[in-house]
């Protein structure tokens, strides 16, 4: 397998990012019209963290994790590494060593569509990772692949310098065209929300803050008492 290490690519504004980083991953896909979501496979290692960063992309072989070692030379401060494979695998390709090297350069975490290992003492360092799966099965640094190129996850394209957010709740990519406009739209989402949940608060009942009353009604959902419903029955 040929590939390509691309330098430089384009990024989001750092400043942009990191106001993304005030608001969690359901807020910002559904500020998106519900797009974005890396798919709920991809869970994370730690509890009670949000990062956001810059995509630093990574196409390896399976088992195989030369090109994260490439892909450390292409990240600096505010990154956020994406790693996926040519096909399916949950080898550990990513572990503490890797972590170390990358917080020296400022990333700020790493998402793997793989396996992940050492998780104890990625936990213990502060380390983010989110990860396909645990496994603490070695690899090899043995074939080529890429860096910094568009990659898929869970149907989801990733390109170099997109922001990626990533939480509790999982992780989603946004577009580096669209990320001022997507905090703006997370503020009114969560705006909004706020004024919800102080009504919810007050005693309001969402069938009638959403007007589902209305929906039900048209979908034919009607209301019987238990003797009514029991009665009814063949």
């Amino acid at each position: 397998m040929s590939g390509v290490i691309v330098t430089d690519p384009p990024k989001a504004a750092l400043k942009d990012v990191d106001a993304l980083a005030g608001f969690g991953v359901a807020t910002v896909s559904e500020a998106m019209g519900r797009t974005g979501l890396l798919g709920p496979g991809i869970r994370p290692v730690q509890q009670g963290v949000r990062v956001a960063g810059t995509a630093v992309t990574v196409l390896s072989w399976p088992g195989d994790n030369l090109m994260i070692h490439a892909a450390v030379e292409q990240c600096g401060e505010g990154d956020l590494l994406v790693v996926t494979t040519t096909s399916p695998c949950t080898d550990g390709l990513f572990g503490e060593l890797f972590a170390t090297a990358l917080r020296r350069r400022g990333v700020r975490g790493v998402v793997l569509n793989t396996g992940i290992r050492d998780t104890r003492e990625l936990r213990a360092m502060g380390f983010a990772a989110w990860s396909r799966a645990v496994s603490s099965q070695g690899t090899v640094k043995a074939t080529g692949g890429s860096v910094n190129v568009p990659i898929a996850i869970d149907g989801q394209v990733v390109r170099p310098g997109d922001a990626i957010l990533a939480d509790d709740d999982g992780v989603v990519v946004v577009p580096r065209e669209r990320v001022r406009e997507t905090v703006e739209k997370s503020e009114a989402r969560e705006a909004k929300e706020a004024a919800t949940r102080a009504a919810f608060l007050d005693g309001q009942l969402g069938l009638d803050r959403y007007g589902l009353r209305e929906t039900l009604q048209r979908l034919g959902v009607e209301y019987r008492t238990y003797a009514e419903y029991e009665g009814g029955r063949p």
